[in-house]
């Protein structure tokens, strides 16, 4: 990928599953990486080989502002910002108002705050931004509004970050991944990664869940130069699962048939 070499990214959200992978690519690139995490335990294994932890809340101004400057302190630019952080916090219908607050605020707003308080950094460089979307912004999914009501705002953020930034010459795109082995879906099947890829199967063309390293990658093209000319964009990393509609893979004509 040309354009990443000795380029510095910021990860919040670096130390999750999908974070991790996304630190691991931009090493593997020549990138140097700050991860900020409220997960400090998990955050500071990564230290180390051009990669920094700071501990930092998206909730937080002050945290922004702080691991802003730390990162200049630390590799001199900032080039990227892949916002990967999320709460997956939600009630559906019976979520509260400061759980709507919490959900967005994480999910949306802080990505919005990092932004501003990166942008001259960003545009002295021409950097990129990487917002995480997800399939759960485009379908209804049963029990579930904060998350993807969330996720459907960064898709619409995504849109009007690449309009209004395009003058500082930053690029902004969106990756949207289906099913991927991540903390969530490992939390909810304890572990049980093939149990995990059986029920996922059922929902995505290519039958599985898909892995960290292939969001990361997508990640890599859209802050590279291979990239130059994509703006505004989301890349779904979903294996099909956005394609598949109602009647899933199955063949419907024959049932009317039958």
């Amino acid at each position: 990928m040309r354009g990443l070499t000795d380029k510095v990214a910021i990860v919040p959200g670096g130390a999750t599953k999908i974070g991790v992978a996304v630190v691991e690519a931009f090493r593997s690139h020549g990138v140097k990486v700050v991860v900020a995490d409220i997960d400090a335990a998990n955050g500071e294994k990564l230290q180390g080989d051009g990669v920094k932890f700071v501990k930092a809340d998206l909730r937080s101004d002050a945290d922004l502002t702080r691991l802003v400057a730390e990162t200049k302190e630390a590799f001199g630019r900032i080039d990227f910002l892949v916002n990967v952080a999320a709460t997956y916090l939600d009630n559906g219908a019976e979520s509260t108002r400061a759980e709507w607050l919490e959900a967005l605020d994480v999910n949306l707003i802080g990505s919005v705050m990092l932004m501003q308080a990166a942008r001259e950094e960003l545009k002295k460089n021409k950097g990129a931004i990487v917002n995480f979307g997800s399939i759960s912004a485009r379908v209804a999914q049963t029990g579930r509004w904060l998350y993807p009501v969330s996720k459907a705002a960064i898709l619409q953020l995504t849109r009007s970050q690449a309009m209004d930034l395009a003058p500082d010459g930053i690029r902004v795109n969106a990756v949207s991944p289906g099913w991927i082995w991540s903390n969530i879906m490992d939390n909810l099947s304890g572990g049980n990664r093939p149990k995990t890829d059986k029920v996922g199967a059922d929902f995505h063309l290519l039958p599985r869940v898909g892995e960290p390293e292939e969001v990361a990658a997508a990640i890599m093209f859209l802050c590279s130069d291979e990239a130059s000319f994509i703006t505004g964009t989301d890349l779904r990393v979903d294996g099909g699962y956005t394609a598949m509609g109602p009647e899933g893979a199955v063949a419907a004509i024959p049932r009317l048939i039958d």
